[in-house]
């Protein structure tokens, strides 16, 4: 197997996601920091648009959206699992809860104006504008809850994240799922990263004892690597061969088709590509860049919207 590169930034809360979920599995990776803002023209040259962070690199393989990276690290290390069978659905959708709807209320929280103040406060005025103009861009179909309205809706949230937790150690039993990883990092962000906000965890004290065993899984760091490395990385290797080659086609499009791919709530900068797989759960486009060479950009099907470009 290639080696794992992950590229993130430190305050990422999507990008602790899977930090966690490496050091769950105990899988070294290797560390490539991005911007929190565009331009990124070291992502974009292996993504070929997606700009959300993270995104994880393997060879000349580039998997964008958290849900797939967190498939994709069970695939290549199955134990311990994200997904027991016995909860695998209810996990995956108390997940998919978890990263919308539970991260969004959390966010809009996050960034009251004491917790966007600890973040940007000793910044010059204008890097926080232009994160929040940055964010503004990427939203298309997300609700932009007022900060009183949020903290309405996350302390609710934190409730019932507290009531599903009961005497368990974990959400769904003795050992964590993808519903653990993907209600944590919101609230880690609270915690950790906007703490002047984290008074609202006091009222909780299961949620705050559980965010102390996740801590425990260990977001593990990676080994630290410089971007232009990475593209090269991608220049010298081939995508892997597909494994899953059942072809899905619920738009009519065949393979190999030139199509484009986009989020339909949150990023809306489209990767275009070679149609190349469409299976169950997944987008494989074929693309080719002059620094990254070919390379394969995998995508989720839920959440993404598929177009042919003509």
């Amino acid at each position: 197997m290639s080696e794992l590169i992950l590229h993130h930034y430190p305050s990422s809360p999507f990008a602790e996601k899977v930090r966690a979920i490496l050091g769950f599995k105990q899988l070294p990776w290797r560390s490539v920091h991005i911007p929190q803002i565009m331009p990124k023209p070291d992502l974009l040259a292996l993504t070929g648009g997606y700009r959300k962070t993270p995104v994880l690199q393997i060879g000349a393989d580039i998997y964008c959206d958290t849900a797939l990276i967190a498939d994709v690290l069970e695939g290549l290390q199955p134990q311990p699992s994200l997904y027991p069978p016995e909860v695998s659905g209810l996990a995956r959708m108390l997940a998919q809860w978890a990263d919308t709807t539970l991260f969004w209320a959390a966010m809009g929280h996050n960034f009251a104006p004491a917790g966007a103040a600890q973040m940007f406060g000793k910044q010059a005025p204008e890097v926080g504008k232009a994160f929040a103009d940055d964010r503004a861009k990427m939203r298309v179909a997300v609700p932009r809850l007022p900060p009183p309205d949020a903290t309405v809706a996350y302390r609710s949230y934190l409730r019932r994240l507290s009531s599903t937790l009961g005497d368990k150690p974990f959400l769904l039993g003795e050992q964590p799922t993808i519903a653990d990883f993907a209600c944590y990092h919101p609230v880690w962000f609270t915690q950790n990263v906007t703490s002047a906000m984290a008074g609202i965890l006091n009222d909780h004290p299961a949620v705050l004892a559980w965010l102390g065993r996740m801590a425990q899984k260990g977001a593990t760091r990676g080994e630290r690597m410089g971007s232009e490395e990475a593209i090269e990385v991608a220049a010298q290797a081939s995508p892997a061969a597909l494994t899953d080659t059942h072809f899905q086609d619920d738009h009519g499009i065949a393979l190999g088709s030139w199509v484009s791919i986009k989020g339909e709530a949150f990023g809306p900068e489209p990767t275009e590509g070679q149609l190349v797989a469409a299976t169950r759960t997944r987008y494989t486009l074929a693309r080719t860049d002059e620094r990254a060479g070919t390379v394969h950009v995998h995508l989720p099907r839920v959440g993404y919207i598929l177009k042919a470009v003509q």
